[in-house]
């Protein structure tokens, strides 16, 4: 995964939230902002021409040969002509200085907060897309045309025409990566399939295991391997070779035909899988992990069975990245009005599901510096192909989300139910998170840029039993897929008191340790895992046999057929 850099200096980051990507970001969201950036620059004439002198008093330094803004290690402009050749230096520190003065115009404007943000958030997007380093004039580009007679340019031209029906420049390379063969490879068997889910479990790795076990709930957005990318990260495997029983769901990619699912047919169905899993393990419990809306739907199954009187079969509850009080600050919601929420009800129900690609495009314009403009160079003005790389195949690999279920997550951003008892209903059962007193451990990333690390810290606070809480330095993917010894960078913020703390000042007091959470969440996982027992080579049992081996049928299912 691309690493995290911080924002341009003197700016504040604009963050987006999981809200957004469900609702969605449309022309005339950016058209408004223009309009916005327009009608201020008239607002505030002296303004405007006191930045323009700023700019060309900036400009004739940089002409003179002076160093504006030092690049730092900005990828973009790796290339030593950038800083060698006269042209070239001069010409990036004009654009820089553009750059930080348009950036400078709007932090001293009066526009109310939001509004700037949104102002911010056009002007990132324009400035990037007219950074230098997207031009044909590329000093790597000229060399790439010049090594290979123009051959780079034919095979640039080749790859633009076939992305440009899809809106975006390919990001991992054809036939690379295939399912059961280099991704999602761990050894197991669906065990149970119905209509919204297989359940996969996976073969044994060690003599002993722990006789409660652990049920892996992905996000309804997303596919299962995430989770079993391959050996070196895979978080199935690690568990396993710490005596772990590893069970897992696989969602079923939805089609028009299942416009109708909603939370609640996803909770059921999360049940059968639950019954599963004691029958085949021989316990009572299960300890759950739900990442991102995997998190929101084990909060549901766990609201329903201690509103039915049996939520003693959950020794545990692992969340991910997950939100459950959805009350976000204004900067995620830089575009998000009351009639976007219905306009965005209508749009899926009439589709009858919301396309993952229009998911993964989002995805993508939020963090164009790493998911858009450096593919464009690579894959247009070099000629190449993109590297290889198992997240982003992950990520483009996209699913679909029910009409139904998109529009009660558009209601659960709109009225924060969780925070009410009784406020969210789930299968018939109202749900109240504060008698959900099943032992919690949260995580979340501090460069989250879907699930703001603020609102995952609030959403732990909701639960009842105890409660333990991690701050990850990484991004959304990042801060999960965390394997021991693979990022000399990884630190993470550990402190269990949560009571009476604001986010802050929970991050201000708590210590940083370096490495990976997976260590301490595992020892964590043990306690509550039961005592360990001999491992059994056959998967399944009488009631629940085994079917398909890993990684099922389910996961297969790609945005094509669409039902």
């Amino acid at each position: 995964m691309h690493k995290h850099r911080p924002a341009e200096a003197g700016t504040a980051p604009t963050r987006f939230s999981a809200r957004q990507t469900i609702i969605g970001l449309r022309g005339r969201d950016l058209r408004s902002s223009l309009g916005l950036l327009l009608t201020q620059g008239l607002r505030q004439p002296l303004h405007g021409l006191r930045n323009g002198l700023e700019l060309t008093g900036k400009l004739a330094r940089v002409l003179r040969g002076e160093t504006l803004h030092p690049v730092g290690d900005d990828p973009r402009f790796a290339d030593p002509t950038w800083h060698l050749n006269p042209l070239y230096r001069r010409g990036l520190q004009a654009y820089l200085a553009c750059q930080q003065q348009c950036l400078d115009w709007i932090e001293g404007s009066n526009l109310s907060a939001e509004d700037r943000d949104r102002v911010r958030f056009l002007v990132r997007q324009l400035t990037q897309a007219l950074s230098p380093s997207n031009g044909p004039l590329n000093p790597q580009a000229l060399k790439e045309c010049f090594d290979t007679g123009g051959a780079s340019l034919a095979r640039g031209l080749r790859q633009l025409l076939h992305d440009l029906p899809r809106g975006m420049p390919n990001q991992v390379p054809p036939g690379v990566f295939r399912l059961g063969a280099n991704l999602a490879t761990s050894r197991g068997a669906v065990v149970l399939r119905n209509e919204v889910l297989e359940l996969i479990q996976y073969q044994p790795m060690t003599p002993q295991r722990h006789a409660v076990p652990l049920l892996i709930v992905p996000a309804q957005l997303n596919k299962f391997y995430i989770f079993d990318l391959n050996a070196r990260k895979s978080f199935v495997q690690y568990c396993l070779k710490q005596n772990i029983q590893v069970f897992m769901v696989s969602w079923r990619n939805p089609d028009r035909s299942h416009r109708e699912w909603g939370l609640s047919s996803y909770v059921q169905a999360l049940r059968e899988a639950l019954e599963a899993c004691r029958s085949i393990s021989g316990g009572e419990q299960v300890n759950l992990v739900g990442a991102c809306a995997g998190g929101l739907t084990i909060a549901a199954l766990q609201g329903y069975l201690q509103a039915v009187g049996q939520l003693d079969q959950v020794a545990s509850a692992t969340y991910l990245v997950s939100l459950l009080d959805s009350q976000l600050d204004a900067t995620p919601l830089l575009f998000v009005h009351e009639e976007d929420l219905e306009s965005a009800k209508r749009h899926s129900y009439q589709q009858g599901v919301l396309d993952g690609r229009e998911l993964a495009r989002l995805f993508a314009w939020m963090r164009p510096s790493e998911l858009i403009w450096p593919f464009w160079v690579n894959n247009y003005l070099l000629g190449r192909q993109p590297p290889p790389n198992d997240i982003l195949y992950w990520n483009n690999d996209s699913t679909r989300l029910p009409a139904a279920l998109h529009g009660e997550l558009l209601d659960f951003f709109k009225f924060n139910p969780l925070l009410r008892p009784g406020g969210l209903e789930v299968c018939g059962q109202p749900v109240d998170l504060s008698q959900v007193t099943v032992d919690s451990f949260s995580v979340a990333g501090r460069n989250d840029h879907i699930t703001p690390w603020e609102a995952v810290f609030r959403s732990a606070r909701l639960l009842g039993g105890q409660r333990r809480f991690l701050l990850v330095n990484s991004g959304h993917v990042q801060s999960v897929i965390n394997p021991p010894g693979t990022n000399p960078k990884a630190s993470y913020q550990d402190l269990e008191q949560l009571d009476g703390q604001q986010p802050q000042a929970w991050a201000s007091d708590s210590p940083v340790r370096k490495g990976s959470w997976w260590p301490l969440w595992i020892n964590w996982l043990q306690a509550h895992a039961g005592p360990l027992q001999p491992a059994r080579e056959t998967l399944g049992n009488e009631a629940y046999p085994a079917q398909e081996a890993a990684p099922g049928l389910y996961v297969l299912q790609r945005l094509e057929a669409t039902g």
